[in-house]
């Protein structure tokens, strides 16, 4: 296994770099720590819609597979879930155990590879997932997504979708604002949902931003709040027009 170890070398070390960055502003500005639901929630136009799939998470155990920066871990424990958080990069789990302190939260977290979970089979009821699946092997995640969820469970991912030739081409070849990205990260696409639903009975996808992706090259206001109305009115028309869109939410159900 030398190439996958060397991928998730490069990854770990990627997202240190990444939180080593954030945690000198916040030396400087601590207040970040300190988070309002809505800010995450409302920080993309795909997450409150997919925040929504969970369903109530009271005295429910849940993962967040990936956890990164930790705000979803703290959003998931305020509303009364059992938050188990992972992340390969200590960086970052050292930045979400310092949200989780600010925000009064009680949260566990485990640095491991998402691709073999330290976890009992059937320990969780909900997983969820930001921007992770992208840079995992999906054969052997799956499998251990499956395993760790109850009978029933479900899992919700937001991930970055690669079914748009022309999107494909401007994210090779144009600047934008956080466009940094590992060597071996890919967009998923349709192929990787057929490796998903090898684990899973139902495989459900919805896409968000067709024409209002072009927010990430443009400054927000009045022609983006245009573009989103425009893509509420066609994906809800034509369903086809998912596939182009520069995201798309997964729900799992085992």
């Amino acid at each position: 296994m030398p190439n996958a170890m060397a991928r998730l070398d490069a990854e770990r070390d990627f997202h240190d770099r990444q939180a080593s960055q954030r945690a000198v502003t916040y030396s400087i500005q601590p207040s970040p720590y300190h988070l309002h639901e809505d800010d995450y929630l409302d920080h993309e136009t795909w997450i409150r819609s997919a925040f929504a799939r969970l369903g109530n998470l009271r005295s429910l155990d849940v993962l967040d597979y990936g956890c990164g920066h930790g705000m979803a871990s703290v959003v998931m424990a305020k509303r009364g879930a059992r938050v188990t958080a992972l992340d390969l990069s200590p960086g970052y789990l050292d930045e979400a155990r310092r949200r989780a302190y600010a925000n009064e939260v009680s949260i566990r977290f485990v640095q491991v590879n998402g691709e073999r979970l330290p976890f009992a089979d059937g320990s969780f009821d909900r997983v969820w997932g930001n921007a992770i699946l992208h840079h995992l092997d999906l054969d052997q995640a799956g499998r251990e997504l499956h395993r760790v969820l109850r009978p029933g469970g479900l899992a919700v991912f937001c991930e970055p979708w690669g079914e748009n030739f022309l999107l494909n081409w401007a994210r090779r070849r144009l600047k934008y604002p956080g466009k940094q990205r590992t060597a071996d990260e890919q967009p998923l696409r349709d192929r990787d949902l057929a490796i998903l639903a090898k684990n899973f009975s139902h495989v459900e996808v919805e896409g968000f931003q067709f024409l209002s992706m072009l927010r990430r090259i443009m400054s927000p206001g009045r022609v983006i709040r245009v573009l989103d109305r425009c893509d509420s009115w066609l994906l809800g028309r034509w369903s086809g027009l998912q596939k182009y869109c520069r995201y798309m939410v997964l729900t799992l159900r085992r």
